[in-house]
């Protein structure tokens, strides 16, 4: 436990997404509503890819680990966020706030990948059908996404290690509604050009390699689909990629929104937008999107609350 002038830092306080009043209710019912839907819709969508046999393909295994990695990271962050609608001082222990920003990097950093993947796996289908049950085999598909899994949990760790190792001032107020590892960096005493350095260098690497893996992945596909000579076979095509396309061009939308912006118009509070919307829109989106786009989901969903109707009926 970090310490300063012989004092233990044993907590951090979040100051919330907003100190006005008026406001805390009406958001704590909508992000409330918002949370149970993404929570609901993902954790309905694992349960849907694990019990309906249409689902065994490799295109809704990694869409299952999406829908994990979405649960994740909204339920780390999401009841912390609702709690400080309705305490007073929302505070976070010390080794709890390390324990959030670690969950935190680890599953944002594992969206990127599987998304890629799931671009990936459109490739092959499309471009290489013949082929496709034998590149994107079960064992394949195992150790495709077990390979986001292991470099997310490395990185997560070793950013969170570095600041937690570092000396922190007695202020502790962190202007977040959650411990992010950059809001944490500005309450360090400590040099932080190396931990800023590290941060910079993988937050470039997970962008530009998982974006150039569903660029080229879809600038295949497109080739492909334009040398088609059936109409049909096209619309196929096109309508096995859509749901895909949407989450990955809101993903990656909101990235470019929150970096590409002038830094005279950069905020916390632009931050503070942009992190509720990965923490908890995108993460609510996510399964609405391949459930209304997406027959086969539709069609596995509606045979399961069939059943459950017939077991209470």
């Amino acid at each position: 436990m970090e310490t300063h002038n012989g004092t233990a830092l044993s907590e951090f306080i979040l100051m919330g997404i907003t100190d006005r009043p008026e406001l805390q209710a009406p958001l704590f019912g909508l992000f409330l509503i918002i949370y149970v839907i993404s929570v609901v819709g993902n954790l309905g969508m694992v349960i849907l890819t694990m019990v309906d046999t249409r689902l065994q393909t490799p295109m809704y295994f990694f869409l299952k680990h999406l829908s994990l990695t979405d649960l994740g990271y909204s339920t780390t962050v999401g009841p912390k966020m609702l709690a400080s609608f309705v305490v007073d001082q929302n505070t976070i222990s010390y080794y709890f706030c390390a324990t959030q920003g670690a969950f935190y990097i680890m599953f944002i950093i594992s969206e990127f990948f599987i998304l890629s993947l799931m671009s990936y796996d459109r490739y092959v289908a499309i471009c290489n059908p013949l082929l496709y049950t034998v590149i994107m085999s079960q064992r394949v598909c195992q150790l495709l996404v077990a390979v986001p899994y292991l470099y997310s949990t490395f990185v997560s760790l070793l950013v969170t290690v570095k600041i937690f190792n570092l000396s922190f001032c007695g202020y502790n107020v962190i202007s977040h509604f959650y411990c992010d590892c950059l809001s944490l960096l500005s309450l360090l005493c400590s040099d932080t050009q190396d931990i800023e350095l590290i941060i910079m260098i993988f937050s470039v690497f997970n962008l530009i390699s998982s974006l150039l893996v569903v660029l080229v992945s879809y600038l295949c596909i497109l080739v492909t689909i334009l040398r088609m000579n059936s109409t049909g076979g096209r619309h196929k095509a096109w309508s096995t990629c859509g749901s895909h396309l949407t989450v990955a061009t809101v993903f990656y939308g909101t990235l470019f929104f929150m970096y590409l912006q002038p830094k005279s118009r950069h905020s916390f509070d632009t931050d503070k937008v942009t992190s509720i919307f990965y923490t908890l829109i995108i993460p609510m989106l996510n399964p609405l999107i391949y459930s209304l786009r997406n027959k086969d989901v539709k069609y596995a969903a509606n045979r399961i609350w069939r059943k459950i109707c017939n077991i209470f009926s």
